[in-house]
């Protein structure tokens, strides 16, 4: 998934300050610090916090499932969660407090409608594997499995705005009319820029 590490840069203008959740090892984070965005972290994983701080990186040790409690209302110009969001065990809760610290978010996520997913456990009748999901079903981190649909129907529920979104298969941009009209059974990564509204 590194492909979108660049998209998600170019995304975020220089001098902005971003929070990314579930930032893992940095390596986003260093690309947007390279270009000039003040960015901090946040990972519950203790190996991961360290292989920030090596790298330089500001990051703190938090659980994003507990909230975002330490920062004020609308503190950063951006909030990253990418490719965590089916991880988390509260992901209306995380998505709430994103939009209340960030005056924009961007998560991204595999989605799980892909045709070749749904392929897979049509014809194989197993929880299907790819480089977007190549876990086995019990060591998986991904608990709530969903798709483009879902996230446009929790965005109506819980009354966001969708303010762009990317198509992504086999780590390209995918924009064609086809793409979009189609984006739920031909996407395989999505990217998501949210406000609240």
């Amino acid at each position: 998934m590194g492909i979108n590490y660049s998209i998600i840069t170019e995304m975020i203008e220089a001098e902005m300050s971003v929070l990314d959740v579930g930032c893992g090892d940095g390596t986003l984070m260093k690309m947007l610090q390279e270009k000039g965005v003040k960015v901090t972290g946040i990972d519950i994983n203790q190996d991961n916090t360290v292989k920030c701080l090596e790298k330089g990186l500001s990051v703190i040790q938090g659980d994003i499932d507990e909230g975002l409690h330490g920062y004020p209302d609308k503190s950063y110009d951006y909030v990253v969660l990418n490719q965590t969001l089916q991880s988390t065990e509260k992901p209306d809760y995380v998505i709430q407090e994103m939009l209340r610290v960030g005056k924009k978010v961007l998560i991204s996520f595999p989605n799980f409608a892909y045709w070749k997913v749904r392929f897979y456990l049509l014809f194989h009748g197993r929880m299907p594997k790819s480089e977007a999901l190549p876990f086995e079903w019990y060591n998986t981190p991904n608990i709530h499995l969903l798709t483009i649909k879902d996230f446009y129907n929790f965005a109506k529920e819980y009354e966001f705005k969708i303010e762009k979104k990317i198509c992504m298969t086999n780590s390209k941009i995918r924009n064609s009319v086809f793409h979009n009209f189609f984006d739920n059974m031909f996407t395989e990564e999505v990217i998501f820029l949210c406000t609240k509204n």
